[in-house]
């Protein structure tokens, strides 16, 4: 348990330097942090939704653990359900362009901040250092969604050459 925590930390960490190194890099990685946590939670909420209240006694804060043993613990395949619907929802605003970008960042920051009193059960203090890269990126706009500057990217940095005016004359060199 120990050495995935500090494993999550140091993701975590690579995080936040991606994001100030490169805005693309850091869009990517939160989109496919959202969808990843989005189909796992759905996929738990549905099949083994007991598992959600082994949180309970990680939880940091006494409200947050009566919390999941009283009306989560009645409503668990829902709440999760919903939840993961919003990790969703965040994933597709931030591969999205200008203002659902920003939207999508702030959704992240507000999970992944809501979530920090779980404890180690979440991650703790990872998910503080997620949102801290989330708002590294809200600091830049983004007047083009995810895949366009994806192909943008792979177009400029694919192995081609960039084509420059040459000596070359109907297949001969110039001497």
């Amino acid at each position: 348990m120990f050495y995935a925590h500090m494993m999550s930390i140091a993701v975590a960490t690579s995080m936040v330097l991606a994001c100030w190194r490169s805005r693309l890099a850091g869009r990517l990685f939160f989109v496919l942090l959202f969808l990843w946590a989005s189909q796992v939670n759905l996929r738990m909420a549905l099949t083994n939704p007991g598992v959600y209240l082994e949180y309970a006694p990680l939880a940091l804060l006494q409200t947050y653990r009566d919390f999941i043993r009283g009306f989560f613990a009645v409503h668990i395949t829902a709440i999760v359900a919903t939840i993961a619907l919003g990790q969703l929802a965040i994933a597709v605003l931030v591969a999205g362009s200008g203002r659902s970008v920003q939207v999508g960042l702030t959704g992240a920051i507000v999970f992944l901040v809501a979530i920090a009193p779980l404890g180690v059960g979440a991650g703790f203090p990872t998910t503080l250092i997620m949102a801290w890269a989330a708002g590294v990126l809200l600091t830049s706009t983004y007047p083009v969604s995810l895949p366009s500057d994806l192909r943008a990217w792979w177009r400029g940095r694919a192995g081609r050459r960039p084509r420059t005016h040459s000596t070359h004359r109907a297949g001969r060199h110039a001497a």
